[in-house]
């Protein structure tokens, strides 16, 4: 088995860190950021497909096209935040 980088388990104490609690917070808000169980990005509807080639085809676009736009979004948000 290879080991790919580590992870340093922090320590409980009685008293929070001020330290902890922004990663906590940074960890909550990137969770946050990841899609939903419901988002698949592939259109609803019935696909009938030749192949197993073209139905990934229309996967992988359809995934690309839903990334590109949810990449856009995160990118106007940032814009107003920044402009606000």
């Amino acid at each position: 088995m290879r080991t790919v980088g580590h992870r340093r388990e922090r320590p409980i104490g009685r008293l929070p860190s001020g330290v902890q609690l922004a990663e906590g917070a940074r960890f909550n808000d990137e969770l946050r950021r990841l899609p939903t169980g419901d988002t698949t990005y592939i259109p609803k509807g019935i696909y009938r497909f030749t192949t197993h080639e073209e139905a990934n085809r229309q996967q992988e676009t359809c995934l690309a096209q839903g990334m590109a736009r949810t990449a856009l979004a995160r990118a106007r948000e940032q814009n107003d935040r920044r402009n606000q």
